[in-house]
């Protein structure tokens, strides 16, 4: 797909527009501290329901919902309860992104108004026209074709003019499926290339050099 040809612009946030470790670790120690008092107290299990719900459901509040009754939005509020002051503005990304023509979309799987948090503390709202999450879209999360199916009727997005930038490798195949221009971005470059990743960059701020200059 020629880039000119884009409309939308579809970014995941975490580990995608900023590296998450510090973040990631308070939210991961808060999903273990929640899940815990779930399996009365026991965090090595609490851990290994984290890790496994996360890689069968693509979301760890999901398999938490469908299992034990958790309420998703009360988890989701919760977790995303945490330190976002460990994040500092990019100027340079916001500049980036300014110069990138056309809607900017954020598709994420997390929620519980973690997006507009994390946003807020980089520097980066004014850039976003919309955050399509988690609860957006009623826990299907990717890589669900149907987290895809409802972030495109909520927006009215053609595939075929829209672009999503992933750094998970599994989340960019249903994309691609479904008309999707596609770029992956984080230090691992797969070799070979998969078929379904259109662009590749170490990180996003390389990606959008090459993009707008």
């Amino acid at each position: 797909m020629p880039l000119a040809t884009v409309r939308d612009w579809v970014f995941d946030l975490d580990n995608t527009l900023y590296p998450a470790p510090a973040l990631y670790d308070d939210i991961g120690e808060r999903m273990t501290d929640y899940i815990a008092r779930v399996v009365d107290g026991d965090r090595v299990r609490a851990l290994e329901l984290r890790e496994h719900y996360f890689h069968e459901y693509g979301a760890t509040v999901v398999g938490l919902a469908k299992h034990h009754g958790v309420d998703a939005a009360d988890f989701m509020a919760y977790v995303h309860d945490a330190d976002y002051s460990v994040l500092s503005r990019d100027r340079e990304l916001g500049a980036l992104l300014d110069k990138l023509p056309g809607r900017k979309i954020i598709f994420t799987n997390g929620g519980g108004g973690h997006a507009e948090r994390t946003l807020e503390a980089l520097g980066l709202s004014t850039y976003f026209h919309n955050v399509f999450d988690l609860d957006a879209a009623d826990y299907a999360p990717k890589p669900q074709r149907l987290a895809y199916e409802r972030l495109l009727h909520a927006f009215d997005i053609d595939p075929a003019r829209a672009m999503l930038v992933e750094d998970t490798l599994r989340n960019l195949e249903p994309a691609h499926e479904m008309g999707f221009a596609t770029a992956l971005v984080g230090p691992v470059h797969p070799d070979p290339r998969p078929a379904y990743v259109d662009h590749y960059a170490h990180d996003v701020h390389t990606l959008l050099r090459g993009w707008v200059g």
